[in-house]
């Protein structure tokens, strides 16, 4: 696969804003006396998690539900969502270069994220100016790995898979990319990415 670079697709989650300080999330779970992973796993490997992923449910009905399986109070959701939420912090590095990258590049983001993800992207970290087109899975109704995802954020961003890199922390998201004709690398750490982003972006 050869040719010019002109697009770059970034993943939220895990990518451009991730987990900070876990103690966070333990001190909820601790409080409610709940185990941590059960409520991840509520939060985001439930049924209603994955029907908000998609659009089926809005973020408000998804965590309706996750408060019903926890055997808590509606009236704690806006306390436990902010103290559940704030272990999350910006990848500082990733949005530096991301603003480096900008006019030389086409950039977007390609996320499987709920209906409230435009929002949490503008209010809370403040980076929704940095991309070109935000993909959001609930809001088009697929999600990676589907390999339309890729095909749709290719067209929005007017260009062809080959002229794209995708950055993503999950394996086999990046797999369904390659299959689908992008360059593709798996996030594991900002240097390990930029090591490999890099030899692509100077492809002649």
């Amino acid at each position: 696969m050869s040719g010019l670079i002109r697009a770059i697709l970034f993943d939220a989650g895990s990518v451009l804003f991730g987990m900070g300080d876990l103690s966070i999330r333990q001190r909820l779970a601790e409080r409610i006396g709940v185990p941590l992973a059960q409520i991840d796993d509520l939060v985001f490997g439930s049924p209603s998690a994955q029907q908000a992923t998609v659009g089926e449910l809005t973020v408000d009905q998804h965590w309706q539900q996750v408060m019903a399986a926890l055997g808590l109070p509606l009236e704690m959701l806006p306390d436990f969502m902010a103290q559940f939420w704030s272990a999350d912090v910006l990848n500082i590095q990733l949005a530096d270069l991301i603003r480096s990258l900008r006019g030389r590049y086409k950039i977007g983001l390609l996320s499987n994220a709920w209906s409230n993800m435009r929002q949490v992207l503008d209010e809370r970290f403040h980076v929704a100016d940095l991309f070109d087109e935000l993909i959001i899975s609930a809001e088009v109704g697929l999600a990676k790995p589907d390999p339309r995802i890729y095909r749709l954020a290719v067209q929005r961003l007017n260009v062809q898979p080959s002229e794209t890199v995708f950055i993503d922390d999950m394996l086999k998201n990046v797999e369904a990319a390659r299959l689908e004709g992008l360059h593709a690398i798996q996030y594991l750490d900002f240097e390990q990415m930029l090591a490999e982003l890099n030899p692509l972006l100077e492809m002649p």
